[in-house]
């Protein structure tokens, strides 16, 4: 039984149906509430938590069942609700699925996974002590350290949930890494990598020749000194670090291409700000369409709204606000949005990924046009576009694929004129910097290389980057 199963439901579980699924798996059971009652959990009788249950979630965005989870859900909109069981207790695990099941016989719908999923092994013991808050408080670490916290994921893609979202707050908070263990076959969701902060943290994938390796780098990985790191002698980022042979396996060429474009933008924090409007923007002049949903966490389960977004935002500042942003299922895009409150305003990180198949061509023209929009309705700082050898469906797989190429790299105007304008306008680059604007103010678009079978685009943004610092 996997240690994740969720029940996908056309009708809303009440406290009653899902107190009932719970106590399905006998009356001996007792049940308590975490994380300001927003978890509900099922425990031995010594007080232990056996399956936590998070609050059901209406998704309100059509696909996200089918990326996450390869399953067939209800129309939306339809409850999505996540039940995880304590890692290595089979008891827990059958009971899980005891809930799972029985909710979805009270309310239709379906359980994801179907059948038992593949086994996972027990992350090595040694050196593990009782989790503590706050780690311990998030449903999501099944192993906590004194380095890290351990997040073992056994489902086919790895995605930005609320616990591994909780889970990721909480061991920042703690000073941990966060690692997080899945079986091979499991992808991981753009999302995740995005904020995937640095070493120790890392996804660890397990492997029948090599036993564990980082799924992002390919180095072989070995539980020692309470957490998962590269073997014996090497260093990090060493050249001679062994790396796993799964991960060097050459993947064929599907044709398949991601375009990715990482941007910038800096607005006055004022009333009538609404957040964004840049991105919305880019789907628009990229796709024709506006993103499909978004969210706190993955699934998307709002449909897209830029007011919803600012008003979140506005809630949580001066906080920063992290969401999720997802396109149809028929046009493959995610974002990441962070938007933050500064001296200079309110600002808006945002990394934007399209996938296109082998009949699909990515809209190169149309860059200059999304650089001019930026740069003069949405106060564009600075935005690099890559062109990759990359899935259409966005999922990033535990083997290496090749880095992206720069297609172009552009400066806003307050950034231009900073550098000062003849200095970003000349330079050492074989095609000239194409202006954005008005003419008096204007931003800059560098066109690049842009072939992602050529790396030599890297060598002219080095160039580039060299020589704009220099001013």
């Amino acid at each position: 039984m996997t240690k994740d199963v969720i029940a996908l439901t056309p009708r809303m579980p009440d406290p009653v149906s899902v107190l009932g699924s719970l106590l399905a798996g006998g009356p001996d059971r007792l049940v308590g509430t975490q994380g300001q009652d927003a978890v509900i959990q099922l425990c031995d009788s010594e007080g232990r938590p056996l399956v936590s249950v998070e609050a059901p979630q209406l998704v309100q965005v059509a696909g996200e069942a089918e990326r996450l989870l390869g399953a067939t859900a209800p129309s939306v909109p339809f409850w999505w609700t996540e039940a995880r069981a304590t890692t290595g207790v089979q008891e827990a695990e059958r009971l899980a699925g005891t809930f799972a099941g029985r909710l979805v016989s009270l309310l239709g719908g379906s359980a994801w996974p179907q059948e038992a999923a593949r086994s996972l092994a027990v992350v090595p013991a040694d050196g593990v002590s009782v989790a503590p808050a706050p780690a311990a408080a998030q449903p999501a670490v099944d192993v906590l350290t004194d380095k890290v916290a351990v997040v073992i994921q056994d489902r086919p893609v790895v995605a930005m949930t609320a616990w591994l979202s909780d889970a990721f707050r909480a061991a920042a908070e703690a000073g941990l890494g966060l690692q997080i263990v899945s079986p091979a076959g499991t992808t991981l969701s753009p999302a995740v990598r995005n904020s995937l902060p640095g070493w120790p943290s890392r996804w660890v994938v397990q492997d029948e020749r090599d036993g564990y390796y980082d799924g992002l780098t390919g180095a072989v990985l070995r539980w020692q000194e309470g957490m998962f790191a590269t073997t014996s002698g090497a260093q990090e980022g060493d050249p001679r670090t062994p790396v796993a042979a799964t991960y060097q396996e050459a993947a064929t060429d599907t044709g398949e291409r991601q375009l990715a474009l990482t941007f910038r933008t800096v607005r006055a924090a004022d009333e009538r700000l609404v957040l964004g409007g840049a991105l919305e923007a880019v789907w628009r002049e990229l796709t024709g369409e506006d993103p499909a949903g978004w969210g706190t966490a993955e699934p998307a389960n709002l449909p897209w709204s830029p007011r919803r977004l600012t008003d979140v935002a506005f809630e949580r500042s001066p906080d920063p606000t992290w969401a999720v942003v997802v396109g149809s299922p028929g046009r493959p895009g995610l974002a990441t949005v962070r938007i933050s409150r500064t001296k200079a305003g309110v600002e808006e990180e945002v990394t934007l990924a399209f996938g296109y198949g082998v009949d699909e061509e990515p809209p190169l023209a149309a860059l200059p046009g999304v650089a001019e929009v930026l740069a003069t309705r949405h106060r564009l700082q600075s935005m690099l576009v890559q062109l990759r050898k990359a899935r259409r469906d966005l999922a990033v797989p535990p083997r290496f694929e090749g880095p992206g190429v720069p297609v172009a790299f552009v400066l806003g105007s307050e950034e231009v004129r900073a550098i000062g304008g003849d200095r970003a306008r000349r330079t050492p680059l074989a095609e000239p910097a194409v202006p954005l604007g008005p003419a008096a103010r204007p931003a800059l678009y560098y066109p690049l290389a842009g072939d992602p079978s050529d790396l030599s685009g890297w060598r002219d943004f080095e160039l580039l980057m060299h020589h704009l610092k220099e001013a």
